[in-house]
Protein backbone atom coordinates (compact mmCIF):
# COMPACT_ATOMS: atom_id res chain seq x y z
CA UNK A 1 0.00 0.00 0.00
CA UNK A 2 2.45 2.87 -1.35
CA UNK A 3 0.21 5.41 -0.72
CA UNK A 4 0.24 5.53 2.97
CA UNK A 5 3.13 7.12 3.88
CA UNK A 6 2.08 8.99 7.39
CA UNK A 7 5.71 10.33 7.42
CA UNK A 8 5.55 12.35 4.68
CA UNK A 9 2.05 12.99 5.34
CA UNK A 10 2.32 14.58 8.67
CA UNK A 11 5.45 16.43 7.58
CA UNK A 12 3.71 17.93 4.71
CA UNK A 13 1.22 19.43 7.63
CA UNK A 14 3.66 20.98 9.33
CA UNK A 15 2.60 24.60 7.86
CA UNK A 16 1.95 27.81 9.50
CA UNK A 17 -1.63 27.05 9.21
CA UNK A 18 -1.86 24.08 10.67
CA UNK A 19 0.65 24.54 13.52
CA UNK A 20 -1.49 27.87 14.61
CA UNK A 21 -4.67 25.78 14.83
CA UNK A 22 -3.33 23.08 16.50
CA UNK A 23 -1.49 25.52 19.09
CA UNK A 24 -5.28 27.37 19.88
CA UNK A 25 -6.91 23.81 20.14
CA UNK A 26 -4.08 22.93 22.44
CA UNK A 27 -4.73 25.91 24.46
CA UNK A 28 -8.62 25.59 24.71
CA UNK A 29 -7.83 21.96 25.34
CA UNK A 30 -6.24 22.48 28.74
CA UNK A 31 -8.57 25.51 30.11
CA UNK A 32 -11.81 22.88 29.27
CA UNK A 33 -9.78 19.75 30.66
CA UNK A 34 -9.02 22.26 34.22
CA UNK A 35 -12.72 23.23 34.33
CA UNK A 36 -14.48 19.60 33.36
CA UNK A 37 -12.80 18.33 36.67
CA UNK A 38 -13.66 21.54 38.54
CA UNK A 39 -17.19 21.08 37.66
CA UNK A 40 -18.32 17.73 36.71
CA UNK A 41 -21.63 17.95 36.87
CA UNK A 42 -22.63 20.75 34.62
CA UNK A 43 -20.17 18.80 31.89
CA UNK A 44 -21.85 15.36 32.70
CA UNK A 45 -25.39 17.60 31.45
CA UNK A 46 -23.49 19.14 28.58
CA UNK A 47 -22.43 15.24 27.30
CA UNK A 48 -25.76 13.82 27.14
CA UNK A 49 -27.05 16.95 24.89
CA UNK A 50 -23.96 16.71 23.15
CA UNK A 51 -24.62 12.93 22.40
CA UNK A 52 -28.31 13.70 21.40
CA UNK A 53 -27.51 16.42 18.51
CA UNK A 54 -24.05 13.93 17.89
CA UNK A 55 -26.44 10.92 16.52
CA UNK A 56 -28.98 13.60 14.93
CA UNK A 57 -26.50 15.10 13.06
CA UNK A 58 -24.44 12.70 11.92
CA UNK A 59 -27.70 10.41 10.42
CA UNK A 60 -29.15 13.55 8.87
CA UNK A 61 -25.93 14.02 6.88
CA UNK A 62 -26.76 10.48 5.35
CA UNK A 63 -30.74 11.77 5.39
CA UNK A 64 -31.62 9.34 8.21
CA UNK A 65 -34.24 10.76 10.68
CA UNK A 66 -36.81 11.06 12.88
CA UNK A 67 -38.53 13.12 14.75
CA UNK A 68 -37.22 15.31 17.57
CA UNK A 69 -39.42 13.74 20.15
CA UNK A 70 -38.55 10.01 18.62
CA UNK A 71 -34.98 10.92 18.81
CA UNK A 72 -34.50 11.81 22.59
CA UNK A 73 -37.33 8.54 23.27
CA UNK A 74 -34.39 6.50 21.52
CA UNK A 75 -31.65 8.04 23.07
CA UNK A 76 -32.83 8.03 26.56
CA UNK A 77 -33.90 4.05 25.49
CA UNK A 78 -37.59 5.16 26.39
CA UNK A 79 -38.74 3.53 23.33
CA UNK A 80 -38.42 0.77 20.48
CA UNK A 81 -37.16 1.83 16.85
CA UNK A 82 -40.33 1.83 14.81
CA UNK A 83 -38.92 1.51 10.88
CA UNK A 84 -35.14 1.76 9.32
CA UNK A 85 -34.23 5.22 10.04
CA UNK A 86 -34.76 4.64 13.50
CA UNK A 87 -33.21 1.09 13.58
CA UNK A 88 -29.85 2.73 12.47
CA UNK A 89 -30.21 5.43 14.72
CA UNK A 90 -30.13 3.55 17.93
CA UNK A 91 -27.07 1.59 16.11
CA UNK A 92 -25.37 5.18 15.79
CA UNK A 93 -26.49 5.42 19.92
CA UNK A 94 -25.25 2.36 20.87
CA UNK A 95 -21.67 2.69 19.42
CA UNK A 96 -21.43 7.03 20.76
CA UNK A 97 -22.06 4.80 23.64
CA UNK A 98 -19.32 2.29 24.11
CA UNK A 99 -16.85 4.87 22.84
CA UNK A 100 -17.70 7.48 25.85
CA UNK A 101 -17.42 4.86 28.00
CA UNK A 102 -14.31 2.77 27.03
CA UNK A 103 -12.46 4.55 24.22
CA UNK A 104 -9.23 4.26 26.22
CA UNK A 105 -10.01 0.48 25.85
CA UNK A 106 -10.49 0.08 22.45
CA UNK A 107 -7.58 -0.77 20.11
CA UNK A 108 -7.22 0.51 16.50
CA UNK A 109 -7.48 -2.79 14.54
CA UNK A 110 -9.51 -4.05 11.59
CA UNK A 111 -11.12 -6.42 13.75
CA UNK A 112 -12.43 -3.92 16.20
CA UNK A 113 -13.53 -1.74 13.07
CA UNK A 114 -15.59 -4.40 12.08
CA UNK A 115 -17.13 -5.30 15.32
CA UNK A 116 -17.93 -1.48 15.71
CA UNK A 117 -19.54 -1.66 11.85
CA UNK A 118 -21.52 -4.74 13.24
CA UNK A 119 -22.85 -2.68 16.47
CA UNK A 120 -23.93 0.14 13.68
CA UNK A 121 -26.33 -2.52 12.47
CA UNK A 122 -27.12 -4.03 15.80
CA UNK A 123 -31.08 -3.58 15.68
CA UNK A 124 -31.43 -3.91 11.61
CA UNK A 125 -29.83 -6.52 11.12
CA UNK A 126 -27.96 -6.63 7.63
CA UNK A 127 -26.69 -9.51 6.19
CA UNK A 128 -23.07 -6.83 5.53
CA UNK A 129 -22.44 -5.72 9.21
CA UNK A 130 -19.78 -6.35 10.45
CA UNK A 131 -18.32 -7.31 6.36
CA UNK A 132 -15.66 -5.61 4.29
CA UNK A 133 -17.46 -4.50 1.00
CA UNK A 134 -17.93 -7.21 -1.47
CA UNK A 135 -18.03 -5.42 -4.76
CA UNK A 136 -16.19 -2.05 -5.88
CA UNK A 137 -17.92 1.42 -4.93
CA UNK A 138 -17.94 4.59 -6.40
CA UNK A 139 -18.72 8.15 -4.48
CA UNK A 140 -20.78 9.86 -6.86
CA UNK A 141 -22.75 13.41 -7.47
CA UNK A 142 -25.29 15.08 -9.28
CA UNK A 143 -24.11 17.94 -11.69
CA UNK A 144 -26.56 20.65 -11.90
CA UNK A 145 -28.21 19.36 -14.92
CA UNK A 146 -29.18 16.05 -12.89
CA UNK A 147 -26.62 13.79 -13.88
CA UNK A 148 -25.00 11.19 -11.97
CA UNK A 149 -20.73 11.58 -12.26
CA UNK A 150 -18.29 9.82 -10.46
CA UNK A 151 -16.38 12.26 -7.97
CA UNK A 152 -13.83 9.36 -6.37
CA UNK A 153 -13.47 5.64 -6.74
CA UNK A 154 -12.46 4.24 -3.47
CA UNK A 155 -10.21 1.04 -3.14
CA UNK A 156 -11.37 -1.82 -5.07
CA UNK A 157 -13.21 -4.61 -2.55
CA UNK A 158 -10.77 -6.96 -3.24
CA UNK A 159 -7.70 -4.36 -1.87
CA UNK A 160 -10.07 -3.45 1.40
CA UNK A 161 -8.66 -5.76 3.99
CA UNK A 162 -5.19 -4.39 3.18
CA UNK A 163 -5.71 -1.03 2.97
CA UNK A 164 -7.31 -0.86 6.54
CA UNK A 165 -4.97 -3.01 7.98
CA UNK A 166 -2.06 -0.49 6.46
CA UNK A 167 -3.77 2.55 8.21
CA UNK A 168 -3.89 0.86 11.51
CA UNK A 169 -0.53 -0.06 11.71
CA UNK A 170 0.48 3.13 10.39
CA UNK A 171 -1.56 4.71 12.56
CA UNK A 172 -0.12 2.79 15.60
CA UNK A 173 3.45 3.55 14.52
CA UNK A 174 2.68 6.97 14.67
CA UNK A 175 1.57 6.99 18.03
CA UNK A 176 4.14 4.96 19.24
CA UNK A 177 6.85 7.40 17.72
CA UNK A 178 5.60 10.45 19.52
CA UNK A 179 6.81 12.59 16.73
CA UNK A 180 3.85 14.13 15.47
CA UNK A 181 0.97 15.71 17.53
CA UNK A 182 -1.46 12.62 17.57
CA UNK A 183 -4.89 14.71 16.76
CA UNK A 184 -2.77 15.18 13.32
CA UNK A 185 -2.31 11.56 12.67
CA UNK A 186 -6.20 11.06 13.53
CA UNK A 187 -7.15 13.40 11.08
CA UNK A 188 -4.98 11.15 8.49
CA UNK A 189 -6.09 7.91 9.47
CA UNK A 190 -9.65 9.65 9.44
CA UNK A 191 -9.24 10.66 5.85
CA UNK A 192 -7.57 7.48 4.52
CA UNK A 193 -10.32 5.42 6.15
CA UNK A 194 -13.27 7.55 4.33
CA UNK A 195 -11.17 7.33 1.08
CA UNK A 196 -10.66 3.64 1.35
CA UNK A 197 -14.79 3.34 1.84
CA UNK A 198 -14.42 -0.14 3.00
CA UNK A 199 -17.95 -0.91 3.54
CA UNK A 200 -21.11 -1.08 1.63
CA UNK A 201 -22.83 0.85 3.87
CA UNK A 202 -22.54 2.70 6.74
CA UNK A 203 -18.85 4.65 5.99
CA UNK A 204 -19.53 8.28 6.75
CA UNK A 205 -21.32 7.45 10.37
CA UNK A 206 -18.36 4.59 10.89
CA UNK A 207 -15.58 7.76 9.86
CA UNK A 208 -16.97 10.01 12.18
CA UNK A 209 -17.63 7.74 14.69
CA UNK A 210 -13.50 6.64 14.44
CA UNK A 211 -13.11 10.60 14.17
CA UNK A 212 -14.22 10.84 17.85
CA UNK A 213 -12.71 7.83 19.67
CA UNK A 214 -9.25 8.44 17.81
CA UNK A 215 -10.00 12.04 19.68
CA UNK A 216 -10.65 10.45 22.96
CA UNK A 217 -7.75 8.78 22.98
CA UNK A 218 -5.32 11.29 22.03
CA UNK A 219 -7.11 13.55 25.27
CA UNK A 220 -8.93 15.85 22.69
CA UNK A 221 -12.78 15.01 24.06
CA UNK A 222 -14.31 18.14 23.15
CA UNK A 223 -16.72 16.15 21.58
CA UNK A 224 -18.04 15.22 24.54
CA UNK A 225 -19.54 17.59 25.54
CA UNK A 226 -20.18 20.15 21.54
CA UNK A 227 -21.15 17.88 19.03
CA UNK A 228 -18.51 18.11 16.37
CA UNK A 229 -20.90 16.09 13.83
CA UNK A 230 -23.39 19.02 14.29
CA UNK A 231 -20.73 21.40 13.77
CA UNK A 232 -19.69 19.43 10.43
CA UNK A 233 -23.78 19.09 9.14
CA UNK A 234 -23.51 23.03 9.59
CA UNK A 235 -20.78 23.39 7.06
CA UNK A 236 -21.19 20.20 4.71
CA UNK A 237 -20.77 21.88 2.02
CA UNK A 238 -17.50 22.86 2.70
CA UNK A 239 -17.12 19.50 4.42
CA UNK A 240 -17.28 17.59 0.98
CA UNK A 241 -15.00 20.36 -0.57
CA UNK A 242 -12.74 19.43 1.24
CA UNK A 243 -12.96 15.67 0.70
CA UNK A 244 -13.21 16.27 -2.78
CA UNK A 245 -9.79 18.62 -3.13
CA UNK A 246 -7.81 16.15 -0.89
CA UNK A 247 -9.05 13.45 -2.82
CA UNK A 248 -6.86 14.01 -5.90
CA UNK A 249 -3.84 11.81 -6.53
CA UNK A 250 -4.80 9.52 -3.36
CA UNK A 251 -4.16 6.88 -5.16
CA UNK A 252 -1.27 7.67 -6.59
CA UNK A 253 -0.42 8.21 -3.43
CA UNK A 254 0.05 12.15 -4.23
CA UNK A 255 -2.74 13.47 -1.91
CA UNK A 256 -2.32 16.61 -0.30
CA UNK A 257 -4.57 16.16 3.34
CA UNK A 258 -3.94 19.81 3.96
CA UNK A 259 -7.56 20.91 3.09
CA UNK A 260 -9.13 18.04 4.57
CA UNK A 261 -6.95 18.26 8.21
CA UNK A 262 -7.09 22.24 7.71
CA UNK A 263 -11.14 21.74 7.16
CA UNK A 264 -10.92 19.37 10.76
CA UNK A 265 -9.06 21.28 13.06
CA UNK A 266 -11.45 24.25 11.76
CA UNK A 267 -14.29 22.34 13.42
CA UNK A 268 -12.44 21.01 16.25
CA UNK A 269 -11.42 24.71 17.06
CA UNK A 270 -15.07 26.25 16.70
CA UNK A 271 -16.41 23.57 18.95
CA UNK A 272 -13.91 24.12 21.91
CA UNK A 273 -14.63 28.23 21.52
CA UNK A 274 -18.11 26.77 21.39
CA UNK A 275 -17.52 24.94 25.20
CA UNK A 276 -15.54 28.41 25.80
CA UNK A 277 -18.71 30.12 25.69
CA UNK A 278 -21.13 28.07 27.72
CA UNK A 279 -18.36 28.31 30.51
CA UNK A 280 -19.03 31.70 32.04
CA UNK A 281 -22.38 29.45 33.23
CA UNK A 282 -20.52 27.02 35.25
CA UNK A 283 -19.84 27.62 39.00
CA UNK A 284 -22.58 29.01 41.23
CA UNK A 285 -25.74 28.93 40.56
CA UNK A 286 -26.54 31.36 37.48
CA UNK A 287 -29.56 33.63 37.42
CA UNK A 288 -31.58 32.03 34.70
CA UNK A 289 -32.41 35.59 33.14
CA UNK A 290 -29.34 36.32 32.84
CA UNK A 291 -27.92 33.21 31.48
CA UNK A 292 -30.31 33.52 28.73
CA UNK A 293 -29.26 36.94 27.96
CA UNK A 294 -25.35 36.28 27.61
CA UNK A 295 -26.66 33.47 25.72
CA UNK A 296 -28.51 36.05 23.00
CA UNK A 297 -25.57 38.33 23.49
CA UNK A 298 -22.95 35.49 21.93
CA UNK A 299 -25.61 33.89 19.62
CA UNK A 300 -24.83 34.94 15.54
CA UNK A 301 -28.21 33.97 13.85
CA UNK A 302 -31.07 31.89 15.54
CA UNK A 303 -32.14 29.34 17.94
CA UNK A 304 -35.00 27.47 18.48
CA UNK A 305 -35.97 26.56 22.16
CA UNK A 306 -34.40 23.19 22.28
CA UNK A 307 -31.64 24.61 21.41
CA UNK A 308 -31.49 27.30 24.24
CA UNK A 309 -32.22 24.70 26.92
CA UNK A 310 -29.40 22.70 25.08
CA UNK A 311 -27.26 25.23 25.58
CA UNK A 312 -28.73 25.75 29.04
CA UNK A 313 -28.96 22.49 30.74
CA UNK A 314 -31.39 21.94 33.64
CA UNK A 315 -33.39 25.03 32.95
CA UNK A 316 -36.87 23.91 32.67
CA UNK A 317 -38.81 24.89 29.56
CA UNK A 318 -41.61 27.02 31.49
CA UNK A 319 -38.81 28.74 32.88
CA UNK A 320 -37.36 29.39 29.22
CA UNK A 321 -40.78 30.38 28.12
CA UNK A 322 -40.87 33.02 30.68
CA UNK A 323 -37.88 34.41 30.17
CA UNK A 324 -38.13 34.62 26.27
CA UNK A 325 -41.74 35.95 26.41
CA UNK A 326 -40.24 39.25 28.95
CA UNK A 327 -37.08 39.62 26.56
CA UNK A 328 -39.80 39.89 23.49
CA UNK A 329 -42.06 42.46 25.64
CA UNK A 330 -38.51 44.54 26.45
CA UNK A 331 -37.98 44.28 22.56
CA UNK A 332 -34.32 42.43 22.86
CA UNK A 333 -35.42 39.68 20.98
CA UNK A 334 -38.23 38.51 18.47
CA UNK A 335 -39.50 35.27 17.28
CA UNK A 336 -38.84 34.41 13.73
CA UNK A 337 -40.86 31.44 11.84
CA UNK A 338 -43.72 29.49 13.10
CA UNK A 339 -45.08 26.48 14.41
CA UNK A 340 -41.72 23.57 14.24
CA UNK A 341 -40.04 26.63 12.57
CA UNK A 342 -40.04 28.90 15.44
CA UNK A 343 -37.14 30.43 16.66
CA UNK A 344 -35.24 33.22 18.14
CA UNK A 345 -33.06 36.10 17.57
CA UNK A 346 -31.50 39.34 19.16
CA UNK A 347 -33.43 42.26 17.11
Amino acid sequence: MTQFDYNRALSSLMTPKVVSALGSIREHKGKTSLLSIAHPDHFAALVEVAKIQSTSASNRIENISTSDRRLRELMLKKAEPRNRDEREIAGYRYVLDLIHESHDDIPITPGVILQLHRDLYRYSGDSHAGTWKDSDNVIAERTAQGELVARFVPTPAVMTPDAVEAICNEYREQIDARTHDPLLVSLVFAFDFVSIHPFNDGNGRMSRLLTLLLMYRSGYDVGKFVSIEKEIERTKETYYEALAVSSQGWREGKSDYAPFVTYMLGIIDACYRELANRLPLVGAPADNEEAIRAFFDRLIGSATKREIIDANPGMSQRTLERILSKLQQEGVIEKIGAARSTAYQRR
